[in-house]
């Protein structure tokens, strides 16, 4: 068989990670690329809002993309898109739901004309030499889909995210029947989903959260009841919405993305809301504390979100009082959970009540557990197996449940974003690489801070900043006047008076060894400076600081 026939798998995120998903699917030719996915920034990224995908491999085979197919409509999947349109312009399809969510984003970023194109579970799309078919799958979010991608050397089963959910609250059962069928026409390759594949058993039916909801309500028949959650979990709201009915409460939504989400829900037709259910916010005082269930976002402590603006206070229209009940009905995800452990104790500071997780059953997760994994991998029978969307623990623990169920070790490959797997009837190997890794996002900037930035912004964050500021006659070579220091975040200046006129001190001898020539030679004065003034600091305070010397010329 010659190479240009061969298939090539290549995960630009996803592996060794939660979030910002984003795989290859590469034939002679032709790209589809499925997903496209942001995450959050870690600690130490300091100031950074979001993190997306590289794509440098796209951008130099951009002639080659012929489409993006979207699983389905959480950040993790679709939330890189606005940027990577900037870059490449592609056709796209998804679920309704998708890309009703999608749209509101293009939206936010000013983006024309983009060439969408709504698909629905059980469609076929037939994209250059594959074929691409949506099969209905249970999630957290309506309209989530598995992929069938049918290559001439096979069909490739990208599972999306999804669980085994015999009795969702909207929508159909997961289609077993069809990825069954799938798995008989012969599967070279399938990427599953790991994130939930530690926790053994199954994963509990959303309908469940949906009892705990009319047994809180029942119980707090006297209290206002705050509820955060996530905006896209519109199976979630839909539950809430339906106790609040049930109750004859009325519904108070609160955050920008509950708003946007909700609106898109209802419009299209995957929120049911009896008329006059959903009140504006300010007229949240007409009515009586017993009467009102407010939704928020910030179930996982965001500094900026509405719980947590509610729980310092310093939110314009919701203020707590003794007489609250807030549930945060979802699970803090790892690296959350002290954020989401100060918002708690800061909420119950106010005399309000808080109830959690583990306190009740108030959330499900919509990933598949292991008997769930199971079920799918000997369903779909694939000839190759790749575990994604997860971390190193995850994608390891996955790859050992495929063996179990039959799948060759030698045909299980565990991926890192970048790896090219390439993929014929006789073999799999491992390739040449592909650039991979983030892209951080800071403002309107993307990609101008890497990791010379986020250094310097460590330092700032962790020895603070000091300023000399000198002016010098450039035709004599004299210091006219200075230097003065100033210091921020180093030392309170008031205070450490003595320290801040030694300082001084040493900059003026530095200054006194410079001839007039070398004093003129500024890339050499400010080195001098820098090394003179590092060295005495630190001897004085086991400090740091980042040193930053301005001269101006007169």
């Amino acid at each position: 068989m010659r190479n240009s026939n061969k298939l090539k798998i290549i995960p630009l995120g996803g592996m060794y990670e939660i979030g910002k998903n984003m795989t290859i699917i590469e034939y002679r030719d032709e790209i589809i690329v499925v997903d496209c996915g942001l995450t959050f920034p870690e600690e130490e990224m300091l100031g950074i809002d979001i993190v997306i995908p590289d794509i440098s491999y796209l951008i130099k085979n951009q002639e080659k993309v012929k489409a993006l197919v979207l699983t389905h409509g959480h950040e993790d999947h679709i939330g890189a898109i606005p940027y990577i349109l900037q870059k490449i312009k592609m056709p796209i399809y998804g679920t309704p739901l998708t890309l009703g969510l999608l749209e509101n984003k293009l939206k936010e970023h000013n983006l024309g004309a983009v060439d969408l194109n709504v698909v629905r579970a059980g469609d076929n799309v037939k994209i250059g030499k594959m074929e691409v078919e949506w099969i209905s799958v249970n999630h957290s979010i309506p309209d989530s889909c598995a992929l069938a991608i049918k290559t001439p050397l096979g069909y490739v089963y990208h599972s999306g995210d999804f669980k085994v959910d015999y009795t969702p609250i909207s929508g159909e059962v997961i289609d077993l029947q069809r990825i069954a069928k799938i798995g008989e026409k012969g599967v070279i390759a399938m990427l599953g989903e790991s994130t939930n594949v530690l926790r053994e058993g199954y994963t509990i039916s959303e309908s469940k959260v949906g009892e705990t909801f009319k047994r809180i309500f029942s119980a707090q028949s006297g209290n206002r009841i705050i509820i955060a959650t996530f905006a896209s979990n519109v199976h979630r709201v839909q539950q809430i919405i339906n106790a609040a009915e049930n109750f004859d409460r009325k519904v108070v939504l609160s955050g920008r993305s509950m708003l946007n989400v909700t609106e898109t829900a209802q419009r299209l037709g995957y929120l049911k809301v009896k008329k006059g259910t959903i009140i504006d916010i300010k007229d949240m005082h007409k009515y009586k504390d017993e009467d009102l269930v407010l939704i928020t976002t910030g179930s996982q402590g965001e500094p900026m979100s509405a719980l947590t603006r509610i729980a310092y206070g310093e939110h314009r229209k919701i203020q707590l009082t003794p007489n609250d009940v807030i549930i945060l009905s979802a699970t803090p995800i790892p690296g959350n959970e002290n954020d989401v452990s100060k918002v708690i104790n800061k909420i119950m500071e106010t005399g309000a009540k808080v109830i959690y997780e583990s306190l009740t059953e108030i959330h499900v997760s919509g990933h598949a557990c292991q008997e769930e994994l199971k079920l799918i991998l000997t369903l779909v029978k694939p000839k190759y197996f790749i575990p994604a969307h997860g971390e190193i623990r995850h994608l390891l623990k996955h790859a050992s449940i495929a063996e179990d169920v039959g799948v060759k070790k030698e045909n299980i490959f565990i991926m890192e974003n970048g790896n090219c797997l390439e993929l014929s009837q006789k073999e799999a190997k491992f390739t040449a690489d592909v650039p991979a890794g983030n892209i951080l996002v800071d403002g309107l900037g993307v990609g101008d801070v890497g990791n010379i930035v986020l250094r310097d912004r460590k330092h700032l964050s962790e020895d603070g900043l000091i300023v000399v500021v000198v002016s010098i006659s450039k035709s004599e070579g004299k210091v006219i006047s200075g230097p003065d220091i100033i210091s921020r975040g180093f030392v309170y200046v008031r205070e450490s008076g003595d320290l801040m006129d030694d300082a001084r001190k040493v900059v003026k001898a530095t200054l006194d060894k410079c001839d007039s020539k070398s004093i003129t030679d500024w890339s050499s004065l400010k080195n001098n400076i820098r090394d003179d003034l590092k060295g005495f600091l630190f001897n004085q305070t086991k400090r740091n600081p980042m040193i930053l010397p301005i001269i101006m010329e007169n």
